[in-house]
């Protein structure tokens, strides 16, 4: 244990490790949505066989009961089963279009997410020279990574008088660089751990999303054949609506993100006066208020349905979805009581 503590500590983990991994597999999602796609044709011949269908009963009722009445035949109604079955005959072509002009929402927001995250990476790179040039880090890392007794001995004022004094301030130096790197590592295991569900979080919702757009497009034509039918003129309007809705969730989730990122940035700023001024970045209030920002943001992952919901309501939508986000927000929960259990214990073990 002494040996794995006294090793040098990394800045904070968003550097790279198992959060970082886990962000990149976004990119995997969008290629398996446009893998998916290829598909979105093939049941176009099933739509088209139920549009054709619903567009007799629809006409010959309509005609039906003009002439019953005597009255004129008003052909303009006439022509929804045939512009629903033209938008069916070229379903592929319509999902691209609806892509086309629904994907600049998604290129113009992580744009927004790509600045505010090379902003977070200067900021780290900050922290890091402001760690490397504080009095502790030189004393109990150091380039070497093993720390400076001589240094240690001349700020602490313990004098090597001889082999007892040199011995027992050797192991009063290695107690130091165990503490110090003990007091760093909980702080970065604890960065680490919410760094992970943070980023777990958003890859759930762009999984359900991908999910449910993949769903949406493939079986399409059928809504769309189905919509003919009288009594079913509502599905049109609902596909489109939730198709809508859902593309807009990961927009709303790289806003979001966007958001915390800006949070973070203040935070760090914070850090690093906190090391200019002390010399240390040992756990304290601003490492507790970082921490609740990332339970928080868990959780505010998991309301981008409802905010998309609130600009695009996609009527029958909602129910499923909220169970979705209850039970993943039931799980988070647990999470974070899991985290504050382990912010808790680690504080009272070492002190804090």
């Amino acid at each position: 244990m002494a040996v794995g503590l006294g090793l040098p500590v990394v800045t904070n983990a968003q550097d790279g490790g198992l959060a970082t991994d886990i962000g990149g597999l976004q990119t995997t999602l969008n290629t398996v949505y446009n893998a998916m796609m290829v598909h979105v044709g093939e049941l176009i011949g099933v739509g088209r066989g139920l549009a054709g269908f619903a567009a007799l009963w629809y006409i010959a009722s309509r005609v039906w009961g003009h002439l019953s009445r005597a009255e004129p035949i008003d052909f303009y109604p006439l022509f929804r089963p045939f512009v629903i079955g033209f938008a069916i005959s070229i379903f592929p072509s319509l999902i691209s279009l609806m892509n086309a002009v629904l994907q600049p929402t998604v290129a113009g927001t992580a744009s927004i997410v790509t600045d505010s995250n090379q902003a977070v990476a200067t900021l780290l790179q900050q922290k890091q020279q402001a760690i490397e040039q504080s009095t502790d880090w030189q004393m109990y890392v150091g380039p070497s990574g093993s720390g400076d007794l001589e240094k240690w001995e001349q700020l602490s004022g313990e004098a090597d008088d001889g082999f007892l004094s040199g011995l027992s301030n050797r192991i009063k130096f290695e107690m130091s660089k165990i503490g110090y790197n003990l007091r760093n590592q909980v702080k970065i295991w604890l960065s680490e751990i919410l760094q992970i569900f943070f980023e777990a979080a958003a890859l759930c919702i762009n999984a359900i999303r991908t999910f449910y757009l993949i769903i949406l497009a493939i079986l399409g034509p059928i809504a769309l054949g189905l919509s003919v039918f009288d009594g079913f003129h509502h599905i049109l309007v609902n596909w489109l609506a939730r198709y809508i809705n859902i593309f807009l969730w990961l927009p709303i989730a790289n806003i979001f993100g966007s958001l915390i990122n800006q949070i973070q940035q203040e935070m760090i700023k914070i850090d690093i006066a906190q090391i200019q001024t002390t010399g240390d970045t040992s756990f304290g209030s601003t490492d507790t208020a970082y921490i609740v920002f990332l339970i928080m943001a868990i959780i505010g992952y998991f309301t981008v349905p409802s905010v998309a919901n609130m600009i695009v309501n996609a009527g029958g939508h909602g129910s499923h979805l909220t169970k979705v986000s209850n039970t993943s927000s039931n799980a988070v929960d647990g999470a974070g009581a899991a985290a504050k259990a382990v912010v808790m214990s680690a504080g009272g073990a070492i002190g804090l």
